[in-house]
């Protein structure tokens, strides 16, 4: 198979050139070798390393997890301990989200419930959102915010 554009790799791994110059830069992609007019040439083998890169994104492993999994992925005699380790991290790391999101899909469901068709100084959900002693738990901190 013939070397790729980054805009033929982009295509193929169905993501965008920026974030192939993004990985790039990261050190998470390796650079690749460049033509006389300085165009990014990519081996057939960039196509794979990027689909894993864009699924363990998917998967919401962060980037120095996914540094570690393409390590453990060039050097397949070593243990895969470390790959599991991250993985039960991730599955922790989710676990926790769907937790919180559970807690504030309740506190939602409630103020919505609790709403008013009145004038908004008397709005349930605007007196929920001013006194947070109006909640009936903790939601996590006023910035945790759910990144997909």
């Amino acid at each position: 198979m013939p070397p790729h554009s980054i805009g033929e790799l982009a295509s193929l791994a169905d993501v965008k050139p920026p974030t192939i110059r993004f990985y790039e830069q990261i050190g998470l992609m390796p650079a690749p070798r460049r033509t006389a007019s300085d165009r990014r040439v990519y081996e057939p083998e960039a196509v794979a390393r990027l689909a894993f890169i864009k699924h363990a994104r998917q998967l919401g492993f962060p980037v120095e997890a996914i540094r570690t999994l393409l390590d453990l992925a060039d050097h397949p005699e070593r243990s895969c301990g470390d790959a599991n380790r991250l993985a039960q991290q991730q599955l922790a790391a989710v676990e926790q989200k769907l937790s919180l999101l559970a807690s504030l899909r309740t506190e939602l469901s409630r103020m919505v419930s609790a709403g008013c068709d009145g004038p908004a100084g008397e709005c349930r959900v605007i007196e929920s959102l001013s006194d947070h002693g109006h909640c009936l738990g903790d939601h996590g901190p006023a910035d945790s915010t759910i990144r997909s």
